[in-house]
C-alpha cells in the first residue's frame, strides 16, 4: 500500500510542475492582426484570468485529498501517511484544474474580442 502513496505523490508534484511550466500563451492567426493592439488585449485578458483564485482550489483540493487518502492510509494501517499523500494529491489536481480555466478564460475573451484562437 505504501507505495501506491509514494506514486500518487510523486504523481501529483509532477502535475504540479508541470501546470506551472505549462501556461503558453494562446497562439493565434496573426493574419491582419495588429500585433501591438493584440498584445494589450493579451494582457488585459490575462488580466481577468487572475481572477481565479488557485490557492483556493488547492487548498479544497489537499482537504478532500487528505480525507480519502486518510481513509486508504487506514486499511493499511498507515492514516498519517495516507493523509499526507492524499492532500498533495488533492491540491495539485486542483491547482492544475484552475491553471487550465485561467487558460481558457484567455483564449475566450481574446475569441470574444474577434481573433481567431487555434489552440
Amino acid at each position: 500500500m505504501s507505495k501506491i502513496y509514494l506514486l500518487l505523490a510523486h504523481a501529483g508534484m509532477a502535475t504540479m510542475l508541470l501546470a506551472c511550466a505549462a501556461h503558453p500563451d494562446p497562439i493565434i492567426d496573426r493574419r491582419g492582426v495588429n500585433m501591438d493592439s493584440y498584445r494589450a488585449d493579451l494582457e488585459e485578458c490575462k488580466s481577468y484570468a487572475e481572477e481565479i483564485r488557485i490557492s483556493k482550489g488547492a487548498a479544497k483540493g489537499a482537504a478532500g485529498g487528505a480525507v480519502i487518502g486518510a481513509a486508504a492510509g487506514a486499511i493499511s494501517g498507515e492514516v498519517d501517511r495516507g493523509a499526507g499523500y492524499g492532500a498533495i494529491f488533492g491540491g495539485a489536481r486542483h491547482g492544475s484544474e484552475a491553471e487550465r480555466e485561467k487558460r481558457m478564460v484567455v483564449k475566450r475573451c481574446l475569441s470574444g474580442r474577434g481573433y481567431k484562437v487555434l489552440n
